[in-house]
């Protein structure tokens, strides 16, 4: 999804902090690569597993929080169609949300 967006992103403050997670994430990934190489316990494996999937909709629900508090509302107060279409987005990313 390539959507061009101008300005700055709600996330932006917590931007450091987003790549210390994500990269705890990939380290996690990692692991249970290696996990499945060195023939782990498949219980033991599902568990990162579960561990990484809660790790990944945490990155995904503060993302969207951010979105809201920032896109959503600067959009609203400015009116129009912009705020339409961030109102949009934000409900697609929750539908993505809940299906996943």
């Amino acid at each position: 999804m390539d959507t061009e967006h101008t300005g700055t992103h709600g996330y932006i403050s917590d931007k450091a902090r987003y790549l210390s997670r994500l990269k705890r994430i990939e380290g996690q990934a990692r692991g249970i690569h290696r996990m499945v190489e060195e023939d782990t316990y498949c219980i033991e494996i599902l568990t990162q597993i579960s561990a990484l999937t809660s790790a990944l909709e945490n990155v995904a629900l503060g993302l969207l929080d951010d979105h809201l508090k920032h896109c959503v509302v600067d959009a609203a107060q400015t009116g129009g169609d912009e705020a339409d279409v961030k109102i949009k987005e934000a409900s697609d990313a929750i539908a993505r949300l809940v299906k996943s």
